[in-house]
């Protein structure tokens, strides 16, 4: 199951890195800046995000072309939300991936910036792709700032920063998550599906599959913070605990996190049944969601 699951991301990869080539090659920026814009893009990600938009994409019908400006800007958005996650003034880490933190690489000016230029990119891309309609680029616009803004992942990093040495209900953990974390996540489903004519039938079942995708995720990084080392993960181990941050182990306990973990796993299973097409990926990716060691 890895191995398909990784000959997908590697396409997806390979995709990805062509169309994000293509698109920062034309950028007259600063040559720091579109370094080290480069150098927070291309650093080896799970491209978790545009997996599930081709993916979803693929199920539909819908052509790769007509996915790309989608699955950039997606990537460019968690892509940039990591550089500024990173910063001293949030989560203070020097590792990402593997390779030093682009304010680690740069300054912490230059990180700022690139934060900025990726997210104004994101949506440079998206409103200028003439593979897609303008009704759809509208659509797609507006789901993707809706996700990433104060009501999506900006506001679930507040939250998460608030929740320092604070031990939250899990109702508040869960809202905190399913912004920061599900939000993206949920919406690289709808991006995938929102041009095909059935969309508005199972919207709200690929919008449940994608918080309970989130979920488990977010569980499971928790869980790998404790159990797993530094070199497997790519940052420090026990950041999480060193910064007193509110996480589903801390709350609920090692063994209880984990069995909901495989609940969130279960219920995704269940929906994805119900929807109207079925996803080989996103069949083994829910199941390898609790395997996987980074």
């Amino acid at each position: 199951m890895q191995s398909q699951l990784n000959a997908y991301r590697n396409r997806v990869q390979q995709q990805l890195q062509s169309r994000l080539d293509n698109l920062l090659s034309e950028e007259q920026c600063p040559a720091q800046l579109k370094e080290a814009i480069e150098y927070s893009t291309f650093n080896a990600g799970k491209r978790l995000r545009p997996a599930l938009i081709y993916a979803i994409g693929d199920a539909l019908g819908i052509p790769t072309s007509r996915l790309d400006a989608c699955a950039c800007a997606i990537e460019l958005i968690h892509s940039y939300s990591l550089v500024h996650d990173d910063l001293p003034a949030m989560d203070d880490d020097d590792l990402r991936r593997g390779q030093p933190t682009c304010h680690i690489r740069y300054d912490e000016a230059t990180a700022i910036l690139v934060g900025d230029a990726q997210q104004t990119l994101a949506f440079q891309i998206l409103s200028s792709d003439e593979q897609l309609s303008e009704r759809h680029r509208l659509n797609a616009i507006l789901l993707l700032s809706e996700a990433a803004g104060s009501n999506g992942m900006i506001g679930g990093q507040l939250i998460d920063i608030q929740s320092q040495g604070v031990l939250p209900e899990l109702h508040q953990l869960r809202r905190m998550h399913r912004l920061k974390t599900g939000a993206l996540i949920r919406c690289a489903l709808q991006l995938g599906a929102l041009q095909h004519s059935d969309y508005p039938q199972f919207e709200a079942n690929l919008k449940q599959l994608g918080e309970r995708i989130g979920l488990a995720f977010q569980v499971h990084d928790d869980i790998l913070d404790v159990e797993s080392d530094t070199q497997t993960l790519g940052k420090p181990q026990g950041s999480d605990l060193a910064a007193d941050k509110s996480t589903y182990p801390k709350l609920l306990g090692l063994d209880a996190s984990k069995a909901y973990r495989d609940q969130l796993i279960e219920d995704a299973r269940k929906i994805l049944k119900n929807l109207p097409f079925d996803s080989l990926f996103l069949n083994q990716l829910i199941h390898y969601i609790a395997e996987r060691n980074h």
